[in-house]
């Protein structure tokens, strides 16, 4: 569970000034070092990215507030309407504050056709939340309808915050919202646990893997 201030996103509000801290400067300094000075405003994606992770530590909601656009823009030396236009399009990120889990359901064709519709019912049913974006009264769930995520072969997915929960049903949502409720998420991926994409029942090739799971190697 975040350790930020508690505040939640239904009582957070457009902030009048925003600053990268140091833990900030130093992964922006990184960034940067990518691009010749000339091109900057391709660091335009992994700065925002970088401001929405600031917040989420420092206030508990993943988002970027206009503010904080305008100092990336300043930073990068660009028009403040570019950044607007990247912020915006991409649904990565939220320009107004988020709970603490943020639930990203997937409802393209694939997702849809494996139970998307079960795994936004149980979600609606246990948050309390009616539409798509809001945030349920206790501040620690939103919900957004996303686009295809990119993890059909495990359909339906819900994306949690950065971690992605698959081979979901109602049952098995209701189980993973009560976990995020007791702070205590459970390690993402198949929640039938199945070893990645393999086949339903267990993988059928390469029945045995060079190296253990998660060994990074």
């Amino acid at each position: 569970m975040s350790t930020a201030p508690s505040m939640t996103a239904s009582t957070m509000t457009e902030p009048t000034e925003f600053a990268f801290d140091a833990e900030s400067d130093a992964l922006i300094a990184k960034v940067l070092a990518r691009y010749p000075e000339s091109r900057k405003a391709s660091g335009t994606i992994p700065l925002l990215d970088i401001a929405q992770r600031q917040m989420k530590r420092t206030t508990g909601s993943a988002w970027v507030p206009r503010v904080a656009m305008d100092v990336i823009a300043n930073r990068l030396e660009i028009a403040p309407i570019r950044v607007y236009e990247v912020a915006t399009f991409y649904l990565m990120f939220n320009t107004k504050p988020v709970g603490t889990w943020h639930l990203q359901v997937c409802t393209t064709t694939p997702c849809w056709l494996r139970g998307s519709d079960e795994v936004t019912a149980a979600c609606r049913k246990f948050t309390g939340i009616k539409g798509w974006g809001e945030t349920s009264e206790d501040g620690q769930f939103t919900m957004t309808e996303v686009e295809c995520v990119g993890a059909c072969v495990n359909a339906p997915v819900l994306q949690v915050n950065d971690d992605f929960y698959e081979d979901l049903d109602a049952e098995r949502t209701v189980a993973l919202l009560e976990a995020l409720q007791r702070g205590a998420p459970p390690p993402a991926g198949s929640t039938t646990g199945r070893q990645t994409s393999a086949p339903e029942g267990g993988p059928m090739t390469l029945l045995e893997l060079p190296v253990p799971p998660g060994s990074g190697e």
